[in-house]
């Protein structure tokens, strides 16, 4: 596995067998398995953030959406492709035909996606939204059951 792909193992091991169908339960299991507060958290953000810095990770298209492709759905990655979004403000509207896991990281102010504070956030099978990050900076790591995302 690639040092890059290693540095998500923990959202990856965290949203393992978790279904989006409801979202509610989704992110309190995702939360229990990886609380966004623990030392953890921090530390996965922090080699995120190092990871961005560098240009490694969102290095395509500019603010209010910077983002990229970490890797393609695969056994390796429980199925789920990875995708990281550097956001303040509005990006693409877009369709979850598997749903989709968030783990949303504030960058600077005191940010929401989707009116959700940093943390887990989960969009069910069939949502659609243009996603949103108001009030200051995220960096987003999306994961994707089988990769499935339909832009709008």
């Amino acid at each position: 596995m690639s040092t890059t792909l290693e540095a998500f193992r923990p959202l990856l091991d965290a949203a393992k067998g978790v279904s989006p169908a409801d979202p509610a339960a989704a992110v309190a299991e995702l939360r229990r398995r990886l609380d966004p507060a623990s030392s953890a958290a921090r530390a996965l953000q922090a080699t995120l953030v190092g990871m961005l810095e560098r240009g490694e990770i969102a290095n395509r298209g500019e603010l209010p959406v910077r983002y990229g492709r970490v890797t393609k759905a695969s056994p390796e990655t429980h199925d789920f492709s990875i995708d990281v979004v550097h956001m303040n403000g509005a990006g693409p509207s877009h369709r979850h035909p598997n749903g989709e896991l968030n783990f949303c990281m504030t960058l600077d102010g005191s940010p929401t996606f989707m009116g959700q504070p940093a943390g887990w956030v989960v969009e069910a099978p069939g949502s659609e939204h243009v996603p949103t990050v108001e009030g200051g900076t995220m960096l987003i790591v999306y994961l994707l059951p089988q990769g499935r995302i339909e832009f709008l």
